[in-house]
């Protein structure tokens, strides 16, 4: 009988332990910006897959933030959201539930502008640096607090392709200025909280297959890439969801390009 339970109990632990292994994110909440479309909905579904529960702020499109919700719903999780007027005024205070707190935030989301420097009136920078800078950094500094109080937070910022350092813009400057501007927050929320267990990182991705494109746009962009084919927004989900549920995050402070190349390609 002594036997019978010890193995119980042995097996009891062997599943908790694979539980952790399977869907180490359980128990905790992760607040995606964008993610009811592309590349946030590609990075909630892995999420969810690892155990996260979900409050997703995305597009005004109803019907796909239901179908997005009862999705990661259908994979065992808690999923709630919320939609985002991007072309109306953003009180930020108030795109936050009241049921915090929210361990991971991730930003898949901003707006893109291209236009000469000349062309660029101060209404369009004013709304480049409010949605693509200003709202990473006012979400960030809201929910640091919690973070730190719990000893664990994760920030992912999605910055665009050519991002990963200071470059030379000739028709998106405002777009490229303001998601280059990610780095110094991601690299500054690294330097302040590493010993409150908290890492916050950039990832640059480069031409990605998402339901936003249309069959034109897919072999336009596809004959940019250096593979020649686009990269599917799952594998830019799963590979972030992996670095963000590691603990340690050895890649807490950097700025990560995942354009297969692009950017280099594209030369200086």
């Amino acid at each position: 009988m002594g036997n019978g339970q010890e193995r119980a109990e042995n097996q009891g632990a062997a599943d908790r332990a694979d539980t952790g292994r399977r869907r180490p994110l359980a128990g905790r909440r992760a607040l995606v910006v964008g993610g009811s479309g592309g590349i946030g909905r590609a990075l909630a579904r892995a999420l969810a897959a690892r155990g996260a529960e979900l409050f997703l702020l995305g597009g005004r499109k109803a019907d796909r933030m239901e179908t997005v919700l009862a999705e990661l719903r259908s994979m065992g999780v808690d999923a709630e959201g919320r939609l985002l007027d991007l072309e109306g005024e953003i009180e930020i205070a108030e795109l936050l539930p009241e049921e915090l707190p929210f361990d991971i935030l991730a930003i898949a989301f901003g707006p893109f502008l291209q236009k000469s420097l000349i062309e660029t009136t101060a209404d369009d920078w004013e709304k480049m640096l409010r949605l693509n800078l200003l709202l990473p950094g006012a979400l960030a500094s809201a929910l640091l607090p919690g973070m730190v109080r719990r000893k664990w937070g994760r920030l992912v910022f999605f910055g665009g392709t050519g991002t990963d350092m200071i470059r030379g813009f000739k028709t998106n400057a405002a777009y490229a200025a303001a998601k280059t501007g990610l780095g110094v927050l991601a690299k500054s929320i690294a330097l302040q909280h590493a010993d409150d267990g908290i890492a916050a990182f950039v990832v640059c991705p480069g031409l990605v297959d998402t339901e936003y494109l249309d069959d034109r746009g897919r072999a336009l962009y596809a004959a940019k890439s250096p593979q020649g084919r686009l990269v599917g927004a799952d594998a830019i989900g799963e590979t972030v969801a992996e670095l963000l549920a590691r603990d340690p995050c050895l890649v807490s402070a950097s700025v990560i390009s995942m354009d297969g190349g692009l950017a280099l390609a594209r030369g200086p």
